[in-house]
């Protein structure tokens, strides 16, 4: 019991273990669908990365061994390109759409299985949008705005060049380039499109030149054909007149031939008849004679039943060739009648087709020539007015252009100007300040400095003062002296003269220093007299010295 336990033991676990493996290696066997690859990544082989399986299946090791697809379906990327400048150096906006997947090839996978794994559908497109927008670019950079705008297969085939190569470096192949639209800033392409249109115009009217040349080729063309029909159509008309008049000849020819004929067989049937009658006759005679009186009248009703039936023969003859003449007259008139319908008709279908085809060509000449009108009226109205327009706004922006430059001119000049006379004035009062402090400090205290700049100045304004007072003119000086207690009148003349400069000693005393002696001139503003303070001379008269009341200047 205990051996067939342990067998039974042994078996199970043997079972289980198998089982066990099939189920691991079930799991671990990974097949790859047609729109995937499968990655295996980890202990794969020396001198690999990784191990690319498309459409296949392979056994993934356990713990040394993983497993990723890369799907391969198509991504579409919105290329907004904007101000991509060109060879002319020129901002053009060129969207675009981009399909772009991963490659079957063994290098497009094991790059994409080094650059993309792991990474979704937004990062892929992120990756291949900076990729296409650097390349972009730079084939931008190598063309021109024409070249871009009408070679479009040239401008594809230049991305295609430049982009395949990069994206193949990250595992991607290009599948589709559609450009949708290209536009610039500067108008450039829409001054293309009016150039074209401008071309297509004078293209057009000068189709609708050739047209109206051609349309009166066709008339005088018409007019020739027609002329033609109708000298063809008398042509042909004389020629069924002709051919008419001929058969009718041949008809008149061979009936007359018939009735002569006719008239030959009928004599000829006559005359053998009339040799059969006197045969006959003589037959009869002899018989007659031989037979008597009956033969004599047999023979005579047999002559004259012969000479009926010849006479009949001939009529006969005659009326035939005359009813072959008549019916060969009729039909002459009906094959005339025929002709003549024929060539009226066709006479009418030429007419009637060179009236159409007059007409058709008059209509398209017509046709045409109020195309052409109104191409060269709409022309004549609206080029000048697109000129205007054009040079109007070319004008305005050179003129805005002028004024702005002119106004930044100014303006730049103006701030010069300005900045360099304050930079001078700032350096002259910088150094006159510099100056006066030194001379302040040379002076010993800005009193001192102030009286001497003053002095330095006193001739200044003495030459002021003396200028001020030499256009004062006296006539005639009169001084009474009446030999006053203090001093002459002559010495109180001169005190009053001094006195009417009080600004002059003022300014001399208070900013200079300097004094005059007091014996020769008072500033103080007291009466020189001033034992007479009622202001009288020793003679008894009043004294009439104005600067006695002018108010005495400040002492410093």
């Amino acid at each position: 019991m205990g051996a067939q336990l342990a067998v039974l033991i042994a078996g199970g676990s043997a079972v289980l273990i198998v089982s066990t493996f099939i189920m691991l290696v079930a799991k671990r066997y990974k097949r790859c669908p047609s729109n995937r690859v499968l990655v295996i990544y980890g202990k794969v082989g020396s001198g690999e990365t990784a191990k690319c399986v498309h459409g296949g299946a392979a056994f993934v090791l356990p713990l040394i061994q993983d497993y990723a697809f890369l799907s391969l379906e198509p991504i579409q990327i919105e290329v907004p390109l904007k101000d991509a400048l060109s060879a002319e150096n020129i901002r053009v906006n060129v969207p675009s759409v981009f399909t772009v997947a991963i490659g079957t090839q063994k290098e497009l996978m094991q790059n994409a299985a080094i650059r993309l794994l792991g990474l979704n559908i937004m990062q892929v497109k992120k990756q291949a949008e900076d990729i296409i927008f650097g390349q972009m670019r730079q084939v931008i950079a190598s063309m021109s705005i024409e070249e871009i705008n009408k070679d479009r297969e040239k401008f594809l085939h230049n991305i295609q060049t430049s982009l395949e190569p990069e994206l193949r470096k990250i595992g991607l192949i290009l599948i589709n380039v559609n450009i949708t639209d290209i536009t610039d800033e500067s108008g450039y392409i829409e001054a293309i499109g009016q150039k074209a249109a401008s071309q297509a115009v004078q293209q057009a009217r000068g189709d609708v030149a050739d047209e109206v040349k051609l349309g009166e080729v066709r008339v005088a063309q018409a007019d020739r054909d027609k002329q033609v029909q109708v000298a063809d159509a008398s042509k042909l008309r004389n020629i069924g007149i002709r051919e008419a008049q001929r058969e009718q000849a041949v008809r008149v020819a061979e009936l007359e031939k018939e009735q002569q004929i006719g008239e030959q067989t009928a004599a000829f049937q006559r005359e053998s008849q009339v040799k059969e009658a006197e045969r006959q006759k003589r037959i009869t005679v002899a018989e007659a004679e031989a037979v008597a009186v009956k033969g004599e009248k047999e023979a005579e009703r047999t002559k004259r039943i012969s000479v009926a039936e010849a006479n009949a023969a001939a009529i006969t003859g005659e009326n035939t060739a005359q009813a072959k003449v008549a019916q060969s007259n009729a039909e002459l008139q009906v094959r005339q009648a025929e002709v003549y319908q024929i060539a009226e008709t066709k006479r009418r279908q030429a007419e009637a087709a060179v009236l159409e085809a007059q007409n058709l060509a008059m209509a398209k000449a017509a046709l045409a020539e109020a195309e052409r009108v109104e191409a060269e009226r709409r022309a004549q109205l609206e080029a000048p007015a697109k000129a205007q327009k054009a040079q109007t706004i070319v004008e305005a922006e050179a003129e805005a252009e002028r004024i702005r430059i002119r106004a930044q001119g100014e303006a730049a000049a103006i701030y010069a100007k300005l900045e360099a006379e304050a930079k001078g004035q700032y350096e002259i009062l910088a150094k006159k300040g510099e100056g006066l402090q030194r001379i302040v400090e040379a002076c010993g205290g800005p009193n001192q400095a102030f009286q001497m700049l003053m002095l330095e100045h006193l001739d200044n304004l003495a030459d002021s003062a003396a200028k001020a007072i030499s256009n004062i003119k006296f006539d005639k000086v009169i001084v009474w002296e009446g030999g006053g207690e203090k001093g002459s009148s002559t010495a109180n003349f001169i005190q009053g003269m001094a006195r009417t400069l009080p600004p002059m000693l003022q300014v001399m005393r208070d900013i200079g220093g300097v004094e005059l002696p007091e014996s020769l001139i008072k500033l103080s503003g007291e009466s020189t007299d001033k034992a007479n303070p009622d202001g009288k001379t020793g003679n008894g008269k009043t004294s009439h010295d104005d600067s006695v009341n002018a108010p005495a200047p400040p002492k410093v």
